[in-house]
């Protein structure tokens, strides 16, 4: 909830975080999956990579920039990281640089 422009939902028992109306993250109902946006053209190299970690999403969710992970094969800071690039992804780039420069403060 910290990162600019973002809010957050509660959408058929799942929390979504949103910028605008676009979802950048969202965990499923037990919390043990976090659906994150992701480019499309490196989700094989990230799932490939570490299956035990990653997973594509379900049926009509392939069309969408969108990876899953399970949140007991990543710690605190790489789902800090997830988050972060997800958000970026959804973000005017002036948001986000100025983000950057106050973190950096």
């Amino acid at each position: 909830m910290t990162l600019p422009r973002t809010t957050e939902g509660f959408v058929g028992g799942r929390v979504k975080f949103y910028v605008g109306r676009i979802v950048y993250v969202s965990f499923s109902r037990d919390g043990t999956v976090m659906g994150f946006g992701f480019p499309k053209d490196q989700r094989d190299w990230l799932v490939g990579g570490a299956p035990d970690k990653f997973m594509l999403p379900e049926g009509g969710d392939l069309r969408y920039h969108w990876v899953l992970v399970r949140m007991n094969a990543i710690d605190e800071k790489e789902m800090r990281e997830l988050v972060l690039d997800a958000w970026r992804m959804v973000v005017p780039k002036s948001v986000a640089l100025a983000y950057k420069e106050v973190m950096k403060r």
